[in-house]
């Protein structure tokens, strides 16, 4: 009777234990407007499956992140992605990479965060001032200059930057946990929006000038 009411106690913390961490997937997208017509319903949170009889090889490759991009832009660098729209056959196993190339003297990957996403960053060529900020109230920069070979990790959500201070150009691959992490650039996404945000908005928020706030608006 004791072996009962132990294997029936084991059972319940067990039930309770898997109710506790329990919760919605992580969404793959932006956002998802419940509809009650089926017939305007969207996939949603992944992609379509394929028939796996039907599956190949090219289902699972990528090639030519060997290559680095052109750096010579507005802010000195370029991401070579490889999430589920380059390799279908990474839908549903939560994870991708990019490489990274930044220019010298200044390449930036700009002040962003991946909603959906922690990133590992490697550090291929070159040197990376790179850094994290945490969130509110605190708001503290944990930051380090890396080197070839270093690791370096930005949690999920928190706004990140990599920056080259060196005199020959750096690469970096990134590898990130999911899919599909998404990318929101904070200046793009503050003065770039489209709509643009009321300017008294980010005037107040940001305490500048409202010429300044119109002035930021106009270069994106």
């Amino acid at each position: 009777m004791e072996g009962f009411n132990f294997l029936q106690a084991l059972f319940i913390l067990a039930l309770a234990s898997s109710l506790a961490y329990a919760s919605d997937p992580s969404p793959l997208q932006d956002f998802c407007v419940a509809i009650n017509d089926p017939n305007d319903a969207v996939f949603v949170n992944g992609k379509v499956c394929k028939d796996a009889k039907l599956a190949t090889a090219d289902d699972f490759f990528f090639s030519g992140l060997n290559i680095g991009k052109i750096t010579s832009n507005s802010v000195g660098s370029s991401v070579t992605p490889v999430n589920v729209a380059q390799i279908s056959g990474l839908n549903t196993l939560g994870i991708s990479l990019a490489r990274i190339d930044y220019a010298a003297n200044g390449g930036l990957n700009p002040p962003h965060t991946h909603p959906r996403s922690t990133e590992i960053l490697v550090v291929l060529e070159g040197t990376l001032y790179v850094g994290f900020v945490t969130s509110n109230p605190d708001n503290r920069l944990i930051a380090k200059v890396l080197n070839k070979g270093d690791v370096f990790v930005f949690p999920v959500g928190l706004v990140h930057f990599q920056f080259n201070p060196g005199k020959s150009k750096a690469v970096a691959i990134a590898v990130l946990s999911s899919q599909d992490p998404g990318v929101i650039t904070i200046a793009n996404a503050v003065f770039g929006s489209d709509p643009s945000i009321n300017p008294d908005v980010l005037s107040k928020a940001f305490k500048l000038d409202k010429s300044m706030v119109k002035s930021l608006q106009s270069k994106f």
